[in-house]
């Protein structure tokens, strides 16, 4: 069975959502029998190539806030990230262009490192103080994630390099009506929207595996806890006590 999860490095549930899932993964009798691949998803994708700036700022002009509603809008997601055991800067990180990180995540999925690279992209844009928008950072985390620095190399410098896989990704996802990620398609009979607890996950690995003669695709969960296709990053609210 595949699961293809479409995200963005820059959308800190897509971070959250991974470890949930990977969570809900553990838990599944056929864990073993699940192939995981994850597709490209540009949150900001008219961003140009260097146009940084730290993410308050971005967070307080998007939404007309202060920089201490930002702040605080950071401080709730660090509390998700950090129930999940993941650690979460909620100061001095950049928001940029995510594209050249997409195509090199492509560069890593032909060589089978794609989840270690996905991996330490997101440990570097959420908890270290490295920003992923910076080539030089892009090609520490590539031979990290054991890449050829050459071929890192190579790819960032030709901006056409999986150009092609990025696109047809985006595209794919919005012909499978995904307007938001993270966006998890189980062998394209179940889609889940947003980071949901791993008990979700779990049940729908089960629901899936067992109703696998289904070709229709069902979407389970609503847009809560996801980043929608204008960049916006909702925080779930809790349900109001009777």
């Amino acid at each position: 069975m595949r699961v293809e999860i479409w995200s963005d490095i820059a959308c800190p549930w897509c971070y959250v959502g991974k470890a949930r899932f990977e969570k809900g993964l553990a838990e599944f009798a056929h864990r073993d029998g699940v192939e995981v691949v994850h597709r490209s998803f540009e949150l900001d994708p008219g961003r140009a190539k260097g146009d940084t700036a730290q993410v308050i700022d971005v967070l307080a002009q998007k939404y007309g806030r202060t920089r201490e509603e930002a702040r605080a809008m950071e401080a709730n997601v660090a509390g998700n990230a950090h129930a999940e055991g993941l650690a979460y800067r909620t100061e001095g990180r950049d928001h940029g262009s995510t594209f050249d990180i997409h195509r090199l995540l492509h560069l890593a999925k032909a060589r089978g490192r794609q989840d270690e690279l996905l991996d330490l992209a997101y440990r570097a844009n959420f908890a270290e103080e490295r920003s992923v928008f910076d080539d030089g950072v892009l090609v520490e985390l590539g031979v990290e994630a054991g890449l050829d620095r050459d071929e890192v190399l190579a790819v960032l410098a030709d901006p056409g390099a999986y150009a092609d896989d990025v696109r047809a990704d985006e595209r794919e996802a919005s012909e499978l009506g995904a307007n938001g990620v993270p966006f998890f398609v189980l062998d394209r009979r179940y889609g889940i929207s947003g980071g949901q607890p791993s008990e979700v996950f779990l049940k729908a690995l089960e629901q899936a595996w067992k109703d696998r003669a289904v070709t229709a695709l069902t979407t389970i969960g609503d847009d809560a806890a996801a980043c929608d296709a204008d960049g916006s990053c909702e925080v779930p609210q809790p349900e109001a006590s009777v």
